[in-house]
Order: structure tokens, then sequence, then C-alpha cells
């Protein structure tokens, strides 16, 4: 499927970047990687100087600052600027280094807040975002239409998908920048460890949420790398959701902390309800694979030995 084709993993250490370099190991490729010491993606040049030294056929960008609510609204500056920094240098510069094909990685936080629930593609600038972190929705948005804009200009075979809400390892861990499930995952295990009974979380709970596993992010991304061609975006999710509380409690199950879940009311619950429909990637023949509990199973094991060790 790869037939040796030279593909450039942009954001290679992330959480997705790293989980798609592990996948395409199982193709036959050359994987390209760089780090940011010798090739910041925010300096155009270069970008320009590493692409024309390395010549990729293919691009997965998965390069991004990311963060959950707390951060976007505490640095919308920094979410906004250099996310359209990033991109924009790597869309750009790919086209112009003969780049064949390239996935751009989105979110699914580009939908409305109250989109109508299964969220379709065509949901996208059909009303306003979710307020805290509209920057970083903003730049994506950015980087699909820029992706269309070199389709419909060029004829270039830059595509876009959007993943929903993603876990696994090489996750921030971090309780001031992380996503909700590292952070219900600390927020356990320190209070395990502390023996506490039961934990406290960020709003009522009721929240509904699509979880996937980076590992079946990758699997689709590659899968969408060799199978899709179209201008409109594609989304990458699990297809089912469910509340923050439940998801809390099964952090705590897996963390082995027992006890009752908590609420500050005082906290923001962010977008009502956010399923993306799986509709489209399921008409290509492509499904996840790893359940919600064995995946937050696994990475609460790879936590234990590469984060809390």
């Amino acid at each position: 499927m790869a037939d040796r084709k030279r593909i450039w993993v942009a954001g290679h250490r992330g959480m997705v970047g790293s989980a798609l370099v592990r996948r395409l190991e199982r193709e036959d490729c050359e994987i390209l990687t760089v780090p940011r010491w010798e090739c910041d993606l925010s300096d155009t040049k270069a970008v320009d100087l590493w692409l024309g030294a390395n010549r990729p056929d293919m691009v997965v960008y998965a390069a991004a600052k990311v963060g959950g609510i707390l951060a976007n609204d505490t640095y919308p500056v920094d979410f906004l600027y250099e996310n359209l920094a990033i991109q924009n240098n790597v869309i750009r510069l790919s086209h112009q280094h003969g780049v064949e094909k390239l996935l751009f990685l989105g979110s699914s936080c580009i939908y409305p807040k109250h989109a109508p629930q299964p969220i379709t593609e065509d949901a996208l600038l059909t009303g306003p975002l979710e307020p805290t972190n509209e920057w970083y929705a903003i730049a994506k948005i950015a980087g699909i239409k820029l992706c269309q804009a070199y389709m419909k200009q060029y004829g270039a075979r830059f595509v876009s998908a959007m993943p929903t809400n993603l876990y696994g390892p090489n996750d921030n861990f971090d309780l001031k920048s992380s996503h909700v499930i590292p952070a219900l995952m600390r927020k356990a295990h320190r209070a395990k460890l502390a023996g506490e009974s039961g934990m406290e979380i960020w709003g009522t709970g009721t929240p509904l949420r699509e979880f996937l596993h980076v590992d079946d992010l990758a699997d689709a991304a590659v899968y969408v790398l060799f199978n899709y061609e179209d201008y409109e975006h594609i989304n990458i999710g699990s297809g089912s959701d469910l509340s923050i509380a439940a998801v809390a409690r099964m952090v705590m199950e897996v963390a082995g902390l027992e006890g009752e879940l908590r609420h500050d009311l005082d906290k923001p619950d962010g977008t009502p309800r956010k399923l993306m429909s799986a509709e489209k990637l399921r008409g290509l023949g492509w499904r996840p694979k790893i359940e919600l509990r064995e995946g937050l199973a696994a990475t609460y094991q790879w936590f234990l030995q590469n984060v809390e060790a």
C-alpha cells in the first residue's frame, strides 16, 4: 500500500505523531521525522530547507499546540498564532516542494457548540463555536480551508481528517494543560496515593463526550491517507459517547480508587455534547478496535511506567 513512499510525520513526538510512527512502521514505507531543535515548524526558512533536503512523497500533519479548556482560555494568542504559523508553513511549502499527498489532522472542536448530533462533516461553519477553545478551533478550520484551497486552485491531493477526543500513551498528564482523560487519571492516581475517598471533577459531569484511543486514530489516519481523496474533510471517531461522570468513574475503577465522585459546580462544563458522525469513514471500510475500558487500563499502565515511575 505504501510502496516505499517517503512519509514525513510532522509532529512525531506528540501523542498523535508517535502513534502514527508506530502504525507506519507496519507499512512498506520510509518514515521521516525531524526534531524541533533541527527544524522549528514555525520558522518558514527552516521548513523550506528541510523539505528541500528530504523530499517526502507524503506528509501527515500531526503538529499542533494543544491543551484543555483552561489552557485554551488562558493562552488564546498562543493557541491561535502558533497553530496558524506552523500549519501554514507545512502546507504551503509541502506544495512548493512537490509533496504528492498531505493529510491534515484537525480536531472535533471545529464544529459549532450546538451542532446537531451526531455531527456530520457539513456542520462546519454553521454556527458559533464553543468559546473556551475557539482560538484552537479557528486555527484548525483555517488549516482545513487552506488544504481545500490548494486542492481547488492547484489540484493538490491535500485532504483533512478530524479526530474526536483522543487518549493514550504519550498524552499530556499536566493538570493545568491536559485534556479530560489524562486529567482524570492523574487526579484519581493522586487521590489513591493520598488515601482519599473519591475525587472531584469540574462541572456537573453531564456533558457527553466521544473518545478514541490514539492507536485507533493512527490506524484510521493511515487508512485515510491511502484511501481518501475528497475535497470535504472526514471525521475520525468511535461513533459512540458517554458522560464525563461515567468516564470519571471508569477511570477511578481502572486506577483502583474507591469512593464518590464530587462536583465543582463553579467550573465550566464546556460543550454539552460532541459526538461526531462516523458514517463517512465507516463507508470506506474502517472501524475502531480498542474498547474504552481496555484502552483506559492500558493507558493507566503506561502512565504508571512512564510518568509516575
